[in-house]
């Protein structure tokens, strides 16, 4: 899940934005034929560049809603710290780039339905017969995680656990699959897309944490670009066609919560 360090800036700007968007923006979206997607496209697998191309689970997405929606997406790349606040200047009509729901982005934005569900999860080795069901199971062993992240302050502050830090995944799941390591913890997305990609005996654990919401924000006062946005993700995941991108890119539908995949 993302975090925003620009939300205040974000949150100043909305009152502006307010004028700019008296009419739905759903009317310009269906008069340009395109709808406007900001996202970072650093940030795989989720949006990144593939020989100078967009690619990426959110890059498919957008086009499946756009698509829905009897329109074209249209991309515009920006950097995470003032994506919020681009949407709130109307530089873009949405964004799809893991932003997570929460109640100070609230106070800006309406968000749709959630389309990823995520929590902390275990990686294990592939033939572990362990069950470790939280960190407090990991007590006397090794957890490897990534330096600098939110998982690694949530391991060392487990009493007992002997925590590992890592560059990144690749050097953690090298030490995991070697049993240098008993588990490694990261995001359940990321390790959806891990466990689909990394040619190592690796299997998911349990989650290990709360639930926590990515989704869609628009620019308050905009009820008919909301609900066309929903419209879209519902009639997606109806039909399918979400469960299948999502596959494609993490192996499960991500729209599940980690404990039902």
């Amino acid at each position: 899940m993302k975090i925003s360090t620009s939300f205040v800036a974000a949150l100043a700007l909305t009152t502006a934005a307010f004028a700019t968007h008296a009419a739905d923006l759903l009317d310009g979206v269906k008069s340009r034929g395109t709808l406007r997607v900001a996202l970072e496209g650093t940030y795989p697998p989720f949006n990144f560049k593939d020989k100078g191309e967009l690619a990426g689970f959110e890059v498919d997405l957008a086009k499946l809603i756009a698509t829905k929606m009897g329109v074209k997406a249209e991309f515009t790349t920006t950097e995470w710290s003032g994506i919020l606040a681009g949407l709130s200047a109307g530089k873009y009509d949405v964004i799809l780039n893991q932003v997570g729901v929460t109640d100070q982005r609230k106070q800006a934005f309406d968000f749709t339905e959630p389309y990823t569900l995520s929590a902390p999860q275990l990686i294990l080795r592939k033939n572990e017969t362990r069950e470790f069901r939280n960190l407090e199971a990991l007590k006397g062993l090794k957890l490897g995680v990534g330096q600098g992240t939110n998982f690694e302050q949530k391991a060392k502050a487990t009493p007992g656990v002997e925590v590992r830090s890592y560059p990144g995944a690749p050097e953690y799941l090298q030490d995991l699959a070697a049993k240098r390591i008993d588990a490694a913890l990261n995001d359940s997305l990321m390790v959806s897309y891990l466990v689909k990609t990394s040619p190592l005996p690796i299997k998911p654990g349990a989650p290990v944490g709360d639930v926590e919401k990515s989704a869609i924000p628009v620019v308050k006062g905009n009820p008919l670009l909301l609900a066309a946005l929903n419209k879209a993700l519902a009639d997606a995941f109806k039909d399918g066609s979400f469960k299948t991108v999502s596959v494609k890119w993490f192996g499960v539908d991500v729209s599940k919560a980690p404990s039902e995949r």
